[in-house]
């Protein structure tokens, strides 16, 4: 939603839709620590979906948030590892996905991660976490089934 309570949409005028998807089996700081990095990528990548500054009644600054709602949905390692699976099918194309693993969680900086991703392979990566932006309806038909992160 954008801060008149619209839908985002992109240049073809689809409405589009992001979700978070998360191991549920992943301890609590490992779950805020996948949506954190997810949602940092994601604004890097879609920044045009954080809003403008904003001021309270007081005239306090208020930094831009996110004008999307983002459900966080509930799956375990076979579930996201299928879900990344369907995703590199051709119905899919015009979604985003940001992939989060444990090579990536378990890294100590950026440079050992990079060093550990690229002696893995991607049949034997394991996702923590994804994040997906794209059409209401690709999405939808994606996700669901899936019940919120609780």
């Amino acid at each position: 939603m954008d801060v008149n309570g619209e839908s985002v949409k992109t240049a073809t005028n689809e409405a589009q839709k992001v979700v978070m998807v998360v191991d549920r089996n992943l301890p609590l700081g490992r779950i805020a620590n996948t949506t954190a990095v997810l949602g940092i990528s994601l604004g890097n990548l879609w920044g045009e979906m954080v809003g403008p500054d904003l001021t309270d009644a007081d005239g306090q600054l208020h930094r831009g948030i996110t004008t999307q709602t983002i459900p966080v949905l509930s799956g375990d390692a076979e579930q996201l590892l299928q879900l990344r699976e369907k995703l590199t099918c051709q119905d899919f194309t015009e979604v985003t996905v940001i992939g989060f693993t444990e090579t990536a969680q378990q890294s100590l900086d950026y440079a050992q991660y990079a060093r550990r991703l690229a002696t893995v392979g991607a049949d034997d990566l394991k996702y923590v976490g994804l994040c997906l932006q794209g059409p209401v309806k690709k999405i939808n038909r994606l996700t669901g089934n899936m019940a919120l992160l609780r």
